[in-house]
């Protein structure tokens, strides 16, 4: 079989098993959060939070819930690192330097993973557990509790609460995360990740030499690291690890997991508003731009495009041999169209337009299908905003699923709309403008724009993966791209639960002529031009000065 052949039938294969998870496990989730009864474990964890699953909150409770939760796992895991030496399981590791620390606390908490480090020599078994497995749970956890709450704005009729946060976050972590997680992590072990908590060994190489090597519990740490779009890897090279991702099959299984929940959202989404064409319409979206993605980054890179790649025949610098180009094409741009920070393949040593592509992916908000939970509620904002433009076009008040949208809501959806655009755009210009920034770039000219403007796109779309070429340990790059994590995701979420409540306590809008309906394929088309169409007019000149600038060359 063919490269080419193959490739196919990978992505294929990956389509059909998405397919087939959509109706089941998009019903299962709808069951997990419309739901009133409590298991055993959920009602231990609710006595240990000191909180009352059944009594709800209106949307202002609801976000600082989740900000005091988040705000709490920050400082938890920041004590953790700190600690490091002095806990059980450390393997001799040296507590984690303060600005690193607060980065890499930041950087779980809000499921973006981005990791200025070497794993292996810097975190200890317990850390690695305890602390950035956890996150890797809870704070997808919390993605999906936002998306259900959006959610329940639509489908309910003045009402003044959205759900109880503490039920939502405990359910998905039970009911869904985990046994998930579990059963994932057992595949991966039967395809070589390995698992143990073992200490450092010593290896002899093929040279002679001697190499030491640390262990970890990797086949649960991939498990939950790509079914929760959270990316952090417990080596270097993250999923190029053989120890992380052992085979082609392996890659097959973790590039669907980073797919699964947030392609099956849009189900229980229709569902819960009671018309399941609303669900396939938001699926529908998703699919379009992920596979023009998809198709965009194979052609780039499989065609080899550039002076010196053409001449090799086809770029094979920084891919996994064990994978191929293609799957590793496909992996990137999963990887950055949801929020996940897993590489199989060094994204720097990409071709100027692949690269940009996959920069592309997170600037349109990672929609397609996006984060767990966070692509869903990214997708319907950009639908908000599709309906108001409708609206205009008509010369009426919008409705979407029976809700006006009105002053109020537009500016909610904008707000939330342009948090990235000032995120990124302030933090490159802040690293290209001062010799603090300028002194960690190993490239000049459009790559080394492009390195920085991945970095800050990356983490202020709670994305996580790097485009390297940067010294990103810096007291600088910890400080500020930190910043842009922490608000890259808690101003988005207030803004969704913001309009979530708004949404809830509004009266039925009976639908008229004007109507634009929104479970036909004019909507998804519209759906998918807004969203190109606002990200092109945004970043464009910042593109245009990177990776376009590079690739005409």
């Amino acid at each position: 079989m063919s490269a080419t052949a193959a490739g196919i039938v990978f992505i294929g294969s990956l389509l059909v098993a998405l397919a087939l998870c959509y109706r089941p496990l998009g019903d299962y989730l709808y069951r997990v959060y419309t739901g009133t009864r409590h298991s055993a474990v959920e009602r231990l964890a609710y006595r240990l939070l000191g909180v009352r699953p059944g009594v709800e909150q209106p949307w202002s409770g609801y976000a600082r819930a989740v900000l005091a939760f988040s705000v709490m796992s920050i400082l938890f895991l920041y004590g953790l690192q700190r600690l490091q030496s002095h806990l059980f399981l450390s393997l001799g590791m040296k507590p984690v330097e303060p600005a690193l620390a607060w980065n890499t606390a930041v950087s779980f908490a809000t499921n973006t993973n981005w990791q200025a480090y070497s794993g292996e020599s810097t975190m200890g078994h317990l850390v690695q557990t305890a602390g950035l497995a956890v996150q890797n749970f809870v704070s997808a956890a919390v993605g999906m509790a936002v998306a259900m709450a959006l959610v329940r704005g639509f489908a309910r009729r003045r009402s003044g609460t959205i759900g109880n946060f503490w039920a939502d976050l405990v359910r998905g972590t039970v009911r869904v995360l985990l046994p998930i997680a579990f059963v994932a992590a057992v595949v991966l072990v039967a395809g070589g990740a390995i698992q143990t908590f073992a200490g450092h060994s010593t290896w002899t190489t093929l040279t002679g030499g001697e190499q030491t090597f640390t262990p970890a519990a990797a086949a649960s740490q991939e498990a939950i690291k790509n079914l929760g779009t959270n990316g952090g890897g417990l080596f270097n090279v993250n999923s190029a690890h053989p120890f992380e991702n052992p085979t082609s099959w392996t890659n097959w299984v973790e590039i669907f997991l980073l797919t699964v929940i947030a392609t099956c959202l849009p189900r229980t989404f229709g569902r819960m508003v009671g018309d399941h064409r609303q669900g396939y319409a938001i699926v529908t979206v998703m699919a379009i731009i992920a596979l023009l993605s998809v198709g965009a980054t194979n052609w780039s890179e499989t065609s080899a495009n550039g002076t010196v790649p053409q001449a090799a025949g086809q770029s094979t610098e920084g891919r996994e041999v064990r994978f191929g180009t293609s799957n590793s094409a496909l992996f990137a741009s999963a990887a950055t169209l949801t929020s996940t920070g897993a590489v199989d393949s060094a994204h720097d040593s990409y071709t100027a337009i692949g690269g940009g592509m996959l920069i592309f992916n997170m600037l349109l908000g990672e929609v397609a299908p996006g984060g767990t939970g966070s692509g869903l509620y990214g997708i319907l904002i950009l639908a908000v905003i599709t309906v108001f433009v409708a609206g205009l076009m008509v010369g009426r008040t919008p409705e979407y699923l029976g809700k006006k949208i009105g002053a109020r809501e537009i500016k909610l959806a904008s707000l939330y709309f342009l948090v990235t655009p000032v995120l990124v755009l302030i933090g490159t210009a802040l690293a290209m403008g001062t010799p603090m920034g300028r002194a960690a770039m190993l490239n000049s000219g459009p790559h080394g724009l492009s390195e920085i403007l991945y970095a800050y796109t990356s983490a202020s779309n709670n994305n996580g993966s790097a485009f390297a070429g940067i010294s990103a340990n810096t007291a600088f790059f910890n400080t500020t791209l930190g910043l842009c994590m922490a608000l890259g995701r808690f101003l988005p979420i207030v803004l969704v639960l913001a309009l979530a409540g708004s949404l809830a306590a509004q009266a039925p809008v009976p639908g008229g002529a004007g109507t634009l309906p929104t479970h036909r394929p004019q909507f998804v088309g519209m759906v998918v031009g807004v969203t190109i169409i606002l990200v092109a007019l945004t970043f464009l000149p910042a593109l245009a000065l990177g990776p376009l600038a590079e690739g005409l060359r």
